[in-house]
């Protein structure tokens, strides 16, 4: 061949426009103003200039000229400004691991992948994203007996795990140093109920400290203790300054919070003098009663003794002096008292009883009870509540001035028929039945209430019988 070495020199030329294929730039359709000997580039579509026709094709700058080649398939190139390998198809350029990785046994993302942790990811956050529908995880084990889980660590410790740990239940365990672990929820994968392995026995008595937001059921009666000297971050459960409650409400809140199922609650009251009102605003859980008993006692308040408010709250007072700047028990909007025996009714400056609101009731039917201190009035209803004091055996004691002894209106309803009122000097009207309210004395006359100025009905307004 004449001149062998221009074609040598050719096929040089051509291997160092090739032989570890870089490409500075694939998006420009004109020759760069100032190229660098030996720079390559892929010519974009719309060729110009010198590049004119050159479409797809790479052009290499050597010697003061471009030099042009034809891309075959199977080709691979890096695209320095976009930082990318790309691999030619025989039509297009494709990026190279589209095709390079299926299967790798090691993949690390920013990250050195191991035997163990094959594919590992160090990043801010990592994007499982959807194709133009669902996306689904999947992680698969061999066996019921292996584990298919996530696991969540703390410098590289683990702290939390959910999955399939050893069986087909799903559960969530959980630990504080990595080592131990404790199973926190289960669901059983043939029913689908869902458990807490590690839960307290709903009986037991931290069930509402531990926070497990469940209630403790009674199994059985039960007594709160309530001392001068306690404290209400006690249990409530014995009668030692270490035990027993401070307050009276505290006892009512921790009550509030149990299902009494059939049992019954006694809260026993250290004797003296306590100063602080007695509030119950919502229905115990359970069929079980609630009983405050002041074990002689005196309840002494600038608020109402005893009130109790809403639909279905009730509770059950014995064995205490009342006196308040308000009123002594006060049933309001469906709350329910009952007062059985050992109950003194002291000074009250509004009302001894005071039921207030359609549903609400005060009971204390064939009970003894006591008034030593005076009040606007001793049984007070309106409207729509409901004093039951029938068949009682009432001991009065002083001279005690009253408003109206007893008084009912708009539908409320006094019941004091069979009931005995003996002892002490009463001043102030027996009775007042005003608007559609109703005593009944069970035909004590006119005389049955104790009190110096007789009764009316208000002109028919009150029913009086």
């Amino acid at each position: 061949q004449a001149q062998k070495h221009v074609t040598h020199n050719e096929a040089i030329r051509a291997l160092d426009a090739l032989v570890q294929l870089s490409i500075t730039d694939r998006d420009l359709a004109a020759p760069p103003g100032s190229p660098t000997d030996g720079e390559r580039y892929l010519v974009a579509a719309g060729a110009s200039g010198l590049w004119t026709g050159r479409d797809g094709l790479i052009a290499a700058w050597q010697d003061g000229a471009w030099a042009f080649l034809q891309p075959r398939a199977g080709w691979l190139a890096w695209l320095v400004d976009e930082a990318r390998l790309v691999r030619f198809d025989g039509s297009a350029w494709h990026d190279a691991a589209v095709s390079s990785i299926n299967p790798a046994p090691l993949v690390g993302i920013n990250a050195i992948a191991d035997e163990t942790n094959r594919l590992s990811v160090t990043s801010p956050a990592s994007l499982f994203d959807h194709e133009g529908g669902d996306h689904r995880l999947k992680v698969n084990k061999l066996a019921p007996a292996n584990t298919s889980s996530i696991l969540f660590q703390s410098g590289y410790s683990g702290r939390a795990e959910f999955g399939l740990a050893g069986n087909d239940d799903w559960s969530v365990k959980v630990s504080p140093d990595g080592v131990a672990w404790v199973e926190a929820l289960r669901a059983d994968a043939a029913t689908g109920r869902m458990e807490l392995p590690a839960a307290l026995p709903l009986t037991h008595p931290d069930q509402i400290v531990s926070g497990r937001h469940v209630r403790e059921l009674l199994v059985a009666d039960r007594t709160y203790y309530v001392r001068a000297d306690g404290s209400d971050s006690n249990t409530g459960l014995s009668d030692a300054s270490g035990g027993a409650f401070l307050t009276i409400q505290k006892a009512i809140d921790v009550v509030a919070a149990l299902d009494l199922s059939i049992h019954n609650v006694t809260i026993s009251v250290a004797t003296g003098t306590w100063t602080q009102g007695v509030h119950v605003n919502a229905p115990w859980v359970g069929s079980g009663s609630v009983t405050i008993d002041g074990n002689g006692g005196t309840l002494s308040t600038t608020s109402d003794c005893i009130h109790v408010e809403g639909s279905g709250s009730k509770i059950v007072v014995n064995n205490f002096t009342l006196i308040s700047s308000a009123s002594g028990l006060y049933a309001y909007n469906g709350g329910s008292i009952t007062f059985n025996t050992g109950v003194v009714f002291g000074a009250c400056a509004v009302f001894h009883m005071r039921c207030n609101g359609t549903g609400s009731t005060i009971v204390g039917q064939s009970s003894s009870y006591t008034i030593n201190g005076a009040a606007a009035r001793h049984l007070a209803c309106s409207p729509g509540g409901f004093i039951n004091v029938f068949n009682c055996t009432v001991t009065l004691s002083g001279t005690l001035a009253f408003t109206a002894f007893a008084y009912a209106d708009r539908q409320g309803f006094v019941n004091a028929g069979a009931s005995t009122w003996t002892g002490g000097t009463i001043t102030g009207q027996r009775y007042n039945a005003n608007w559609y309210g109703l005593i009944f004395t069970g035909g004590g006359g006119a005389s049955f209430f104790p009190g110096s100025i007789a009764g009316t009905d208000n002109g028919g307004s009150g029913k009086y019988v």
